[in-house]
């Protein structure tokens, strides 16, 4: 408290958010009550020291208001309602601006010759731009006319001939658009775009070609979009370094190239757009792609620099505090001034303002500032992953691992510097100064054996060894903290994160601020910039090699899932012992050190899936317009049928976030969420893009036992996952009508294809692996894309009637004969859709054939992910929707 009273502060305004948000007023209320006759008591008993309680209470009333009266974004509604799948004029002016990177059709797309398929074209160059809806077309049978209407737009313009338009901050344009509702899976633990455009004002999207957009005058400068201009005028300085001639011309090792801008741009300006996704994933499985994220580390690393180099040139010390905050001010627009950069500007202006005040500058009561401004003016930041990650880290570091040091060796550390200074040791404790007599004696004993170049040589190893064991414990401190924000939002537990980061953090305090020096002198021309940018490549280069390398251990991150709420309050409890263990004696900071991994081994103690055992269930899971099925035994063996995917094209979602993987952020995460660790079985009923897409990041997040295929067709895509499936020791089966196993306590069969199907051409529907399972009376039917002739095959075959059926191709009308249908007969049926998919999916005549016959159809894109639980007596004992719970 009396150390750090804004961090207990900003702890107590916190847990007022926490309780407004999680709890209802009266609820409120009643803890105000308690609260209120617990002063009562404790001013009745004693008089002194009771200010703590009433200081709390205000500070969390604090709280609480400030979650009530927090802007929320609007969900305009009336701009949705012209989401109609009609072409509108869209009127206003532009906000944000960004180049993209366009894709071809993938080959292995699900092509549906009767769907009528709105998706963008091939472009040569595209942009994104965001645009401040002002006006837009109202569309009657009788007239058109424009209506006023607020709301934002992100539009896709995109060029046939790499010509694009010339668009500035603040510009008025009027453009021809279908606005399209960003999708939203309703899936548990599922990321959601829609909810990531909304945090932008963006409600819809669309896309336009640039012929047809018109740019009239501009109408006045937005400063938003100034910092986001800012940002990339920064990240094509950088790029047109790249593609100079002075840097073409250096060796390969010192040249920077377009994927070492990526990074850059990333590391010192906070731009990804171009930061690989085989880079970013090897960083990500390391534990070390915080290094290239603009964050804390880098603005304190940059602060320190400039601060340092105007004391070197005899400034003032307000002076060279001003000038340190202008300037570190100037380089936060130039990242985007994102939430982490905010919070590292605040706690930099705090440490040099208090340090220009001469005050003991104290790190947690700096982060209690930082972060009690950041709830103030965001109190939702309390739940984004970013804040949580950088106020623990902080913790960890200066409030667990420096203190430990400092009880143990630290104070050896500081003792091994500057040994010629004789006069120090008067000062320091006698174990310091005895530290010091032997160390110099040591050098005497080796000058003697080895000549006087030797003389320094103890020093230097001592201070080499004890500077690694700081950064050991600092990363050791810091990775098993963090251990718990890993695995509830990125489910990673990184086995050589701290290897890794101790190889690289060292490197990197170089790279940054040269890579700075390299921007600033680009700026003056390349050849200015010549031997910065040579040695910035050659870090850069070191650091990727060294990445690369310990991401190809298998063994390098084990995915988990989240651990249960309580055992996270449990962790949050060990630490705060920590922090005040180590400040109490040597003893305490020994107990301290030995409670640490027993909240990280809490932290990913496996936990037993959630699964209702003696049933038989079928999951489906929504994926859009796509499949993946999960299914569970009677004995909890799990299959999961299909991994979703992008249906093709190149359109607004997936340019917008070209490293989305519906494995990764859908699949996996509900598969998290069922506290599953790994899959037995994994089915590719077919390589098309919708089913395969998202199938590569779940076999390396779910390691199965085995792969599941039918045939092997010419699919680039496909032969990628066999590889992949090779590299990770996945057994690869194919299967074909006829076979029957039997699988944990139910009976699998296999109904297509046939043995003698084959296929050397492009993926196509009939190649879908068709499974029938049965339970006792219960059995289901997984039909995957089977179209009309896989259907006769199976019915020539023989087809009895089932309890529930997997809508072959999502309803399409080349699939779900009637005679094929009457045959399965089934009491429940399932479709996999997207909401407002542009294929007319499902189709209403099988729709129609579905419902004259009595069967209960379940839509994803009505109810979400829909689970089925079947008895062995045949009755599916209970559906479950997540529909129902939809924002």
């Amino acid at each position: 408290m009396r150390r750090a009273p804004l961090l207990a502060a900003a702890c107590w305004f916190a847990f007022g958010i926490a309780i407004a948000r999680h709890w209802q007023p009266p609820v409120i209320l009643g803890t105000a009550l308690l609260l209120l006759l617990l002063l009562a008591v404790i001013a009745l008993r004693s008089a002194f020291r009771i200010a703590v309680f009433p200081v709390a209470a205000l500070w969390i009333a604090t709280g609480i208001w400030c979650w009530q009266i927090r802007p929320v974004p609007q969900a305009q509604h009336e701009l949705l309602r012209y989401a109609d799948g009609l072409s509108r004029m869209v009127h206003g002016h532009v906000v944000r601006i960004r180049s993209l990177a366009t894709e071809d059709k993938p080959a292995d797309r699900d092509n549906d010759p009767a769907s009528p398929v709105d998706l963008v074209p091939r472009a040569a160059a595209a942009l994104s731009i965001d645009v401040a809806v002002d006006a837009m077309e109202e569309v009657t049978p009788d007239i058109s006319r424009m209506v006023p209407v607020k709301g934002g737009v992100r539009a896709i313009v995109i060029s046939q001939d790499q010509a694009l338009p010339a668009l500035h901050c603040g510009d008025e344009v009027e453009m021809p658009l279908r606005l399209k509702i960003p999708e939203r899976y309703r899936d548990p633990g599922a990321w959601q775009y829609a909810d990531y455009l909304l945090a932008q004002g963006i409600s819809a999207h669309g896309s336009v070609r640039s012929t047809k957009m018109h740019i009239m005058s501009g109408s006045g400068v937005d400063l938003r979009c100034q910092v986001y201009a800012a940002q990339s005028w920064a990240s094509d300085r950088m790029l047109g370094l790249v593609h100079s001639a002075a840097n073409r011309g250096l060796l390969a090792g010192m040249r920077l190239t377009e994927e070492d801008a990526g990074m850059l741009n990333a590391m010192i300006f906070g731009d990804r757009t171009r930061l690989s996704h085989t880079l970013r994933l090897g960083f990500e499985r390391t534990g070390s792609f915080h290094l290239f994220v603009v964050s804390g580390m880098h603005v304190a690393l940059l602060a320190g620099i400039v601060f340092w180099v105007f004391q070197r040139l005899r400034f003032r010390r307000w002076l060279a505090t001003l000038a340190t905050l202008a300037l570190m001010s100037a380089y936060a627009l130039l990242t985007g001034f994102g939430a982490p950069v905010q919070r590292a500007l605040f706690m930099t202006t705090v440490f040099l303002l208090a340090r220009l005040l001469t005050r003991e500058g104290s790190v947690l009561n700096a982060l209690g500032a930082a972060a009690l401004a950041e709830l103030i003016w965001s109190p939702s930041s309390l739940f984004e992953a970013s804040f949580q990650m950088t106020f623990l880290a902080i913790v960890a570091i200066a409030g667990i691992a420096v203190p430990l040091g400092e009880r143990t060796f630290l104070p050896y550390l500081r003792a091994s510097r500057r040994l010629h200074e004789l006069w120090m040791e008067p000062v320091l404790p006698p174990k310091l100064a005895q530290f010091r007599v032997m160390v110099r004696m040591w050098g005497e004993a080796l000058a003697g054996l080895f000549g006087h170049w030797a003389r320094l040589m103890p020093g230097a190893v001592i201070r080499a060894l004890l500077f690694a064991a700081e950064l050991a414990l600092i990363g050791l401190v810091a990775e098993m903290v963090m251990a718990l924000p890993m695995a509830v939002y990125f489910h990673r537990a990184t086995l050589f994160a701290l290897p890794a980061n101790m190889l690289t953090v060292p490197v990197v305090s170089l790279l940054a601020p040269l890579a700075v020096l390299t921007f600033f002198a680009a700026l003056l021309g390349p050849w200015v910039a010549l031997i910065p940018a040579a040695g910035t490549a050659l870090l850069l280069h070191g650091i990727v090699w060294i990445i690369g390398r310990v991401s190809q251990i298998q063994t390098t991150e084990v995915r988990v899932p989240a651990p249960a709420w309580w055992i996270g309050l449990v962790a949050l409890g060990v630490w705060t012992f920590c922090c005040w263990a180590v400040r109490r004696s040597r003893a305490w900071a020994w107990v301290a050190a030995a409670t640490l991994p027993l909240a990280l081994a809490a932290v990913l103690w496996p936990e037993a899936p959630t699964i209702t055992k003696g049933t038989l269930e079928v999951t489906a899971i929504d994926v859009g317009q796509g499949d993946s099925l999960l299914v569970v035994s009677p004995q909890g063996g799990t299959i999961l049928v299909d991994a979703g995917g992008p249906v093709g094209g190149l359109n607004e979602s997936a340019a917008t976030t070209s490293t989305f993987d519906v494995g990764e952020e859908v699949v996996s995460p509900y598969l998290w969420s069922r506290r599953i660790r790994r899959l037995d079985v994994l089915v590719l009923s077919h390589a098309h893009s919708d089913h395969m897409g998202g199938m590569s990041a779940v076999m390396r997040n779910f390691r199965p036992r085995e792969l599941w295929v039918a045939v092997d067709p010419d699919s680039e895509a496909y032969r990628a996952l066999l590889h992949e499936a090779a590299t990770l020791g996945v057994r690869v089966r194919h299967l074909s009508a006829g076979t029957s196993l039997a699988w944990s306590g139910s009976q699998l069969s296999v109904l297509a294809p046939s043995p003698r199907y084959t296929n050397s051409g492009e993926p196509a529907n009939n190649d879908s692996l068709v499974m029938r399972l049965e339970y006792g009376k219960a059995s289901v039917l997984l039909e995957g894309d089977a179209e009309a002739s896989s259907e006769q095959a199976m019915l020539a075959r023989g087809l009895t009637p089932v309890t529930l059926l997997k809508v072959g191709h999502h309803g399409s009308r080349t699939s779900t004969t009637p005679e094929f249908f009457a045959a399965l007969a089934p009491r429940d049926a399932v479709v996999s859709v997207g909401k407002g998919n542009t294929f007319g999916h499902p189709r209403p005549e099988v729709i129609a054939r579905i419902a004259a016959a009595g069967t209960r159809l379940y839509r994803t894109d009505e109810f979400g992910l829909t689970t089925f639980l079947m008895n062995r007596d045949g009755e599916v004992r209970q559906v479950l929707g997540a529909g129902d719970d939809e924002p």
